[in-house]
């Protein structure tokens, strides 16, 4: 049994069928369905299930399938890692990311690092913050940027890069007073809402919820969506406010004034996160240092009834960042 036969033994029990993995192998059914019987020969047991439209996993195969996985994985980090022995860092390096994370936070970073490491490019998979999660689960990505509640924990590993509170988005044509720039939860209850979708296990917005709960808080929702730019959009036109992290307004800057939440007591995390147990490449570990770096320049403050609290950092990590290219170029961008 070799390597050619684990990967199309993982693609048929992927795909449920022989004829699709077949398809998506580039190849004809005929000889994937030999080298199949080829590996049960070897083994001496039936590794699926076969009927005429499907297959499935035997326990023989189902054992297989997970060593099998783990043995891939470890042959792809291992490639990795031994293309990257020579000298300068190159390749390419895959990141998920949810649409505001991407507008806000990929760009300058990656624009800054590519200044140091001309070499490295970049491959961008957007989607739902659920989608990018499962591009981590399913290794499409090395790293992701998402924003999730504080309070909640990820079961990844994690940089974080901004944490901010939560404001109410209100459209500009309901005139809101100019004196009036802060709100109490309470008077939440009264105004209609465009909100995100509740989600269970990482739901953006669950804590928020829950919170309202437990304040006796009823909110008026008029609609739920689970894009921030589209609940932007609805915002702007009157039919309701949002409660948003300040950094989700990537448009309609002019249509929409931010009121701030006196008494809430959550804030909205954005992180940079990677799988546990997968070794990153050079470029990925690069990527994670001077993401640190920089959210050690630039610290984080939150702003929470007119108080600012700022981190602030030793003289000599300031003078350590004051040489780093990275850094220099963002300060010249603030």
């Amino acid at each position: 049994m070799d390597i050619r036969q684990l990967r199309y033994f993982v693609t048929v029990a992927d795909e449920g069928q022989i004829t699709r993995a077949a398809k998506k192998l580039n190849m004809a059914q005929p000889p994937l369905s030999h080298q199949l019987k080829l590996m049960e020969e070897e083994l001496g047991t039936t590794l699926f299930f076969r009927n005429s439209r499907s297959v499935e996993l035997t326990e023989a195969g189902s054992l297989l399938y997970q060593r099998a996985i783990s043995i891939l994985h470890q042959l792809e980090d291992t490639v990795v890692e031994v293309k990257e022995t020579g000298d300068g860092i190159r390749g390419q390096l895959a990141i998920g990311t949810a649409k505001t994370c991407g507008i806000n936070f990929l760009p300058p970073r990656i624009q800054a690092f590519q200044q140091t490491y001309p070499l490295v490019t970049f491959r961008i998979l957007d989607g739902h913050p659920y989608e990018v999660l499962k591009f981590l689960d399913e290794r499409l990505v090395e790293f992701a940027v998402v924003r999730f509640a504080a309070d909640i924990h990820l079961d990844y590993d994690a940089k974080t890069l901004q944490v901010e509170p939560y404001v109410l988005f209100v459209p500009k044509q309901w005139q809101w007073p100019a004196s009036k720039t802060s709100i109490s939860m309470k008077d939440l209850s009264d105004i209609p809402l465009v909100m995100v979708v509740r989600e269970e296990r990482y739901g953006m917005y669950s804590s928020f919820h829950n919170l309202c709960l437990k304040q006796g808080i009823k909110l008026n929702i008029v609609c739920e969506c689970h894009d921030a730019s589209i609940i932007c959009s609805f915002v702007a036109t009157g039919m309701g406010a949002a409660v948003l992290p300040k950094s989700t307004l990537l448009s309609h800057e002019h249509e929409i004034d931010i009121i701030e939440i006196e008494d809430c007591d959550l804030y909205n995390k954005t992180s940079l996160i990677w799988n546990k147990d997968r070794p990153l490449s050079k470029v990925a570990q690069h990527l994670k240092f001077f993401a640190s770096e920089i959210h050690i320049y630039f610290g984080w403050s939150i702003q929470r009834n007119k108080r600012v609290i700022n981190a602030f950092y030793s003289h000599d990590i300031m003078n350590r960042l004051a040489t780093n290219p990275i850094i220099n170029f963002l300060s010249s961008k603030t």
